[in-house]
């Protein structure tokens, strides 16, 4: 296995950590599409909950903009040139509770239509030892540009709710190329290590 590729932390505030390989691997269930050591932060409010579960988002989708994460920018965590910038997918609703089931069943086709309807609006960021993926941005919100140089810190986007997300969130992933079919998954660690899963990351206490 290659070393782990050390990253800053993509983003401001407070995120809840899901679906971390300091629990598992592959961390989603799939080694697809260079996913097995990919991890997914959900921005949560100062109380570290996110949007409000209500009767009605227990029955019907939400409106991404219900959460108090959709919008919120997301950073580079490395040093690297843009490979690649894509913004131009929809933010779709969020779905909890009942929709959230019709919505999983849906997957498998998601699957089947390629990189883009799982990733939605996203960035590659080429760091020499890796490839860098952030994806599910806000459709728009992509501020770097293909050949640009980014240094920790700079903003990329914005948090969104497009490919195949249920509610507005960042996945992050390492990859050995960047032709996504053919990459193999690398690991890494976010300041040296890396949150299970449930765990708040407040970047301002790290």
């Amino acid at each position: 296995m290659s070393a782990a590729v050390d990253l800053h932390y993509p983003f401001d505030g407070q995120w809840l950590t899901q679906n971390s390989p300091a629990d598992r691997v592959p961390s989603h269930g799939t080694a697809l599409f260079a996913a097995s050591y990919a991890i997914d932060f959900v921005p949560v409010d100062d109380t570290g909950r996110t949007a409000p579960i209500s009767l009605r988002s227990l029955v019907r989708p939400e409106s991404p903009d219900r959460f108090p994460g959709f919008g919120r920018p997301v950073l580079a965590p490395v040093d690297g040139v843009i490979v690649a910038a894509h913004d131009a997918e929809g933010d779709h609703a969020a779905h909890r509770g009942l929709p959230s089931v019709g919505y999983a069943l849906t997957q498998r086709s998601r699957a089947a239509q390629g990189w883009i309807a799982l990733a939605g609006n996203h960035v590659f960021i080429d760091a020499d030892r890796a490839v860098i993926a952030l994806c599910h941005l806000q459709q728009g919100s992509v501020c770097v540009e293909v050949g640009q140089r980014v240094r920790p810190g700079d903003m990329l986007g914005r948090c969104g709710n497009s490919g195949n997300s249920t509610e507005p969130h960042l996945h992050l992933q390492a990859m050995d190329r960047f032709d996504v079919e053919r990459a193999r998954a690398m690991p890494f660690t976010l300041r040296g290590s890396l949150p299970a899963s449930g765990a708040i990351v407040d970047s301002g206490k790290i």
